[in-house]
């Protein structure tokens, strides 16, 4: 049952309904942006076609979104762009733009400083309209036809985005993609989470289930093979701070193992009284802190625009520039193949944490 709190949030905000399709306006393209309610168990989902991205996520009795977004279109067509979205073809940088593929040597778009690709370069799929292909109350699913040479990737690339909140409250999020030319897929989600709507992480408290990681250049590329996270800032096997002072920038690949097709734990966010437990599929988590957010002048969920930190990026996906590290799980997508990545997002209610 939805809560009167949010309930009078939905009416002020004229978001309409907990459930249903709302215009919100036109994509660079024309296209009609909509965007639709899903609900199960407590938790309540706001999906929009531009970039298939999660705007809101709510549990009934907390009178904020625990993710950063904002209600309307213009954000994410600005300084919104990426947040909630899935992001792709290949998520993450790809290092000099460039990468080997069936015996040639593909020149990618070089969207980052001029010197990598990140995200599948500036028209990737996170900057597209997807389609509504299916809807419940519960669930939805969006696809999207990428065009050959997208970024410079083979292609053309056809991608799906489903949706759903199972019995318990969590958001599932299964993401597809399949092409008919030899090409590079790897797509992630890429949500900043802040528990608590206070716009900081600083009561955030950060587990993963990630005994290495992929140290990283100036331009974040992984400098080789990962690294044991022992003794070092990038030690979350207990629970503690997503920063504290003296912390450098968090913009790193955890590395979970592989176990293909299996859902495994890969980490856990808390704060006093709310707790997100993360289990996926992919190999990897990428966490970003946050550092370069800068959404002025366009204010989020909370009334205010928001500044560096106000949420961690959680990225379920594989390895960063895998394409140019064949050590690292595979990101190559072959015709008549699928890539296929699913992620669970379980936000709940809990008493408070213990110390970090």
């Amino acid at each position: 049952m939805t809560s009167a709190t949010d309930t009078a949030l939905d009416t002020a905000r004229s978001d309409g309904p907990a459930t249903g399709r709302r215009p919100l306006g036109r994509a660079p393209d024309g296209s009609p942006v909509e965007a639709l309610w899903i609900a199960r168990a407590g938790t309540r989902a706001r999906i929009m076609t531009w970039g298939a991205t999660l705007m809101d996520l709510r549990l009934d009795g907390i009178g904020h979104s625990l993710i950063l977004g904002s209600p309307d279109l213009a954000p994410y067509l600005g300084p919104m762009r990426d947040f909630g979205a899935v992001v792709g073809p290949v998520a993450n940088r790809i290092a000099g733009a460039s990468a080997p593929l069936g015996g040639r040597r593909l020149a990618l778009e070089a969207n980052e400083a001029g010197r990598t690709m990140l995200h599948g370069g500036a028209a990737g799929c996170s900057v597209r309209n997807w389609r509504i292909e299916s809807e419940s109350a519960t669930a939805c699913r969006l696809g999207l036809s990428l065009p050959e040479g997208t970024g410079g990737l083979p292609g053309p690339l056809t991608l799906r985005t489903s949706y759903s909140i199972d019995r318990d409250g969590a958001l599932e999020i299964l993401l597809e993609g399949e092409s008919g030319a030899l090409t590079f897929c790897n797509l992630a989600p890429h949500g900043y989470w802040c528990l608590d709507g206070s716009g900081t992480l600083d009561a955030h408290l950060l587990e993963i289930a990630a005994g290495t990681y992929l140290p990283v250049d100036a331009a974040l590329i992984p400098l080789g093979a990962p690294a044991p996270v022992a003794g070092t800032r990038f030690d979350f096997r207990r629970p503690r701070p997503v920063r504290a002072p003296g912390d450098a920038p968090l913009d790193h690949n955890f590395c979970l193992g592989d176990a293909p097709g299996r859902l495994r734990p890969a980490c856990r966010l808390s704060v006093p009284g709310i707790a997100l437990d993360l289990s996926t599929t992919e190999p990897g988590l990428q966490v970003y802190d946050g550092g370069g957010i800068n959404t002025g002048p366009f204010p989020g969920h909370h009334g205010r625009p928001y500044r560096a930190h106000a949420g961690l990026a959680l990225e379920p996906q594989r390895w960063p520039d895998a394409p140019n590290r064949p050590d690292y799980p595979s990101v190559l997508l072959r015709p008549g193949e699928t890539c296929r990545q699913l992620s669970r997002f379980h936000p709940r209610r809990i008493g408070a944490p213990g110390p970090g």
